[in-house]
């Protein structure tokens, strides 16, 4: 039996290089999705402090007492 040629493993290289990069993408576009859906949370928990701070008329924690 002969052993691969030279293209022959620059061939099988590239198709498992592919796979490899398609995986990666993948992989990436998944993360992207779930910060982008993270981000949108964040952003909806902010604006919900901020209207209960103005309803309440807080304007942040409170200071700790003087005998801390």
């Amino acid at each position: 039996m002969n052993a691969p040629s030279r293209i022959d493993r620059l061939e099988m290289r590239l198709t498992e290089q592919e796979a490899t990069i398609d995986d990666l993408n993948r992989t990436v576009t998944k993360q992207w999705q779930v910060i982008d859906r993270l981000t949108r949370k964040i952003e909806a928990l902010r604006e919900q402090v901020e209207e209960a701070t103005a309803r309440t008329g807080q304007r942040g924690p409170e200071p700790p007492p003087p005998h801390y």
